[in-house]
C-alpha cells in the first residue's frame, strides 16, 4: 500500500487541477482555488522525493509525473484566465512566447525519442517554484509585474536548457540534472544525481 503513495500524489494533482478549473468556472470560491493550488504544488514537490525514498522512482512514474504536471498547469492557467483575463491580455505576447517554447521542447523530444520530456533538470525545478509563486500572486491580486518578468525570462532559459539536453542525449533518459550532465551522458560517462532532488 505504501508503494502506491507516489502514484497517488501524482494523480491527485490531476484532480486538484480539475477542481481549480471547476471552481473558477462556477465562481465557487477563490480561496478554495488557492488552497487547491498550494496543495497541488506540495504534491509536485513531494511525489518525487517520496518515490526516491521508497526506491520507486521508475521511468514510468517520471513520465507520468511530467504528463500530469502539464495538465495541472494547463487547468490552473485556464482557471486564472477565467478569474483575471486582463493579466493575460496585458502580457499576451510573452505568454505566447513562453507557451511556444514549451511546445517546441516537447515536439523536439517526441520527434527524436517518441516520448515526452521527463528531464526534471534542477533549473526547471527552480523555475516551477517561480511559476507557482507567479500564478499564486495572480490568483490573489489579479496581477503580477516584477515576479512575472522574472518568471518569463527564467522560463525561457530553462526551456532552452531542456531543448539542448534533449538534443545532446543519444537515448531518452529521465532525471538529467543539467546540460553538463547531458554532455557526460553523451560521452558515455556516469553522472551523479542528488538523491533528494534528482536521484
Amino acid at each position: 500500500m505504501i508503494k502506491q503513495i507516489p502514484k497517488a500524489l501524482i494523480y491527485s494533482r490531476l484532480f486538484l487541477g480539475i477542481g481549480i478549473l471547476v471552481s473558477s468556472i462556477f465562481q465557487i470560491s477563490n480561496p478554495l482555488s488557492i488552497v487547491l493550488f498550494i496543495t497541488g504544488m506540495l504534491t509536485d514537490v513531494f511525489d518525487g522525493i517520496v518515490a526516491r525514498q521508497l526506491n520507486m522512482s521508475t521511468r514510468y512514474l517520471r513520465r507520468l509525473d511530467s504528463t500530469i504536471d502539464q495538465f495541472f498547469f494547463l487547468f490552473v492557467t485556464l482557471a486564472i484566465f477565467i478569474q483575471s483575463p486582463q493579466f493575460f491580455y496585458q502580457n499576451e505576447m510573452k505568454i505566447i512566447i513562453l507557451i511556444s517554447t514549451e511546445f517546441i521542447a516537447y515536439v523536439i523530444c517526441f520527434v527524436k525519442f517518441k516520448k515526452e520530456i521527463a528531464t526534471h533538470s534542477i533549473l526547471s525545478k527552480g523555475w516551477a517554484l517561480i511559476l507557482f509563486a507567479t500564478l499564486l500572486q495572480v490568483m490573489i491580486t489579479k496581477n503580477s509585474t516584477i515576479l512575472f518578468e522574472f518568471c518569463f525570462y527564467i522560463g525561457i532559459v530553462t526551456r532552452v536548457e531542456i531543448i539542448v539536453i534533449v538534443l545532446l542525449l543519444r537515448t531518452w533518459l529521465n532525471d538529467v540534472p543539467g546540460i553538463y550532465q547531458a554532455v557526460l551522458l553523451r560521452q558515455g560517462k556516469p553522472i551523479r544525481r542528488n538523491k533528494l532532488l534528482n536521484g
